[in-house]
């Protein structure tokens, strides 16, 4: 039986750019940026890197099709490097092919990394003239915030939860991220919201109202992984590893059949019960000290809670109400800020939210750090709640 990665795989640098509107910036800019953070951050050469995956969603208006610009932008050695898009997954796809093949001994020092110039592609989340059969075959016209809307009246009617409280809890879980955000110099967003500002807001697809969205933006992230034996040569003992990765995308139940009920995410259920297994994770509420989730939309965290095993079904309003996803509550939930602040550079994400866990992890995140964090679990969903992937890391420090 496969045994995973745990404990496999050393995280040894990190970088992050600042999310935002960057028109100063091409891709070209951003890649460098969190590189360079990065490669001082492992203290290593780059010409001791030895292969790169590169994540990128929208090509055309960003790098291409190929990893090309990788090597490119940042001098690398002649090495390999491969481009890999699953949609919001993206960047933990890249993280994730570089960590197997230093698990596997194809490379001792990988690079992940994950752009997107998003604001470049005009970008908005409404209806748009789309190209090939992705969104014209299974769902044309079809919009992010009216997807998840209908996961948020799937929800409260399966829970015979009113209305107005569940846009209460939502309002809380944005509350709670810009709360957080005002601490991260890196967000796109730094500024704190009232409960009243976000429940007055207009509505955008009920009832999700403007500060219920993450909005469109600018960024880059980026990681050098290697064995935890090189890892100690850099670090000594104090240093990150990766506790499992696991990725469970959709096969179509959920769009044609009767036995989902449109009021959670399937994938995300099968993805964290394989990464708590592959983790040795027993207990996911004693254990896992933060959470980087994907809260494209407040109801998505919100939900996601139940998903992940952090609350119990139908309790994920209550629990986010008494505190306990908020900075100081028992589990943080988008310490940084999250999505709603950083907004969301598709290919950038993944990455960005292992950023996150990382330096809380090493104890380095300054104002918003939270005490003796044990495992970091990131999360992403890729599209939309009837057809996505969803993507789930465990990170901790060296055993």
């Amino acid at each position: 039986m496969a045994e995973g990665i745990r404990d496999k795989v050393a995280i040894v640098g990190m970088g992050c750019t600042k999310f935002g509107e960057r028109w100063d910036a091409g891709p070209e800019d951003l890649v460098t940026e969190a590189f360079e953070e990065a490669l001082g951050d492992a203290g290593i050469d780059r010409e001791q890197i030895e292969a790169g995956w590169f994540g990128v969603f929208y090509d055309e208006q960003n790098v291409g099709k190929s990893a090309y610009p990788l090597s490119q932008y940042l001098r690398l050695p002649n090495i390999p490097v491969t481009r890999v898009e699953n949609l919001c997954a993206t960047g933990a796809e890249a993280l994730r092919g570089a960590a197997y093949a230093v698990a596997a001994g194809a490379c001792d020092i990988a690079l992940a990394m994950g752009c997107e110039k998003l604001k470049d592609t005009g970008f908005a989340g409404l209806p748009e003239r789309t190209k090939g059969t992705f969104e014209d075959l299974y769902q044309p016209s079809f919009t992010p915030p009216g997807a998840f809307a209908q996961l948020a009246a799937a929800y409260a009617a399966k829970h015979n939860i009113d209305m107005r409280d569940l846009k209460r809890a939502m309002a809380h879980v944005s509350w709670k991220s810009h709360e957080n955000g005002v601490l991260n110099p890196k967000a796109h967003l730094q500024k704190k919201l009232t409960m009243e500002q976000i429940l007055d807001a207009p509505t955008v697809a009920y009832p999700l109202g403007v500060f219920d969205c993450c909005g469109v933006s600018d960024g880059a992230a980026c990681a050098i992984v290697t064995r935890p034996e090189i890892a100690k040569t850099l670090c000594g003992d104090n240093f990150v590893t990766i506790k499992a990765m696991q990725l469970a995308p959709s096969n179509g139940v959920e769009m044609g059949h009767q036995s989902w009920d449109g009021a959670h995410t399937l994938t995300t259920r099968k993805a964290s019960q394989r990464a708590y297994t592959e983790a040795g994770v027993s207990d996911p509420r004693a254990d896992i000290s933060l959470t980087e989730v994907h809260d494209c939309f407040s109801v998505t965290e919100l939900v996601l809670m139940e998903d992940l095993g952090l609350s119990d079904d139908g309790a994920a309003p209550s629990d986010i109400l008494d505190g306990r996803y908020d900075a100081g509550g028992a589990i943080p939930c988008q310490i940084d800020g999250g999505l709603k602040c950083f907004g969301h550079p598709i290919g950038a994400s993944g990455l960005r939210m292992t950023y996150e866990i990382y330096l809380q992890l090493l104890g380095r995140a300054g104002e918003r750090q939270i005490a003796s964090p044990k495992f970091g679990l990131a999360h992403n969903l890729g599209g939309i709640p009837n057809r996505n992937v969803a993507a789930v890391s465990i990170f901790g420090m060296n055993a």
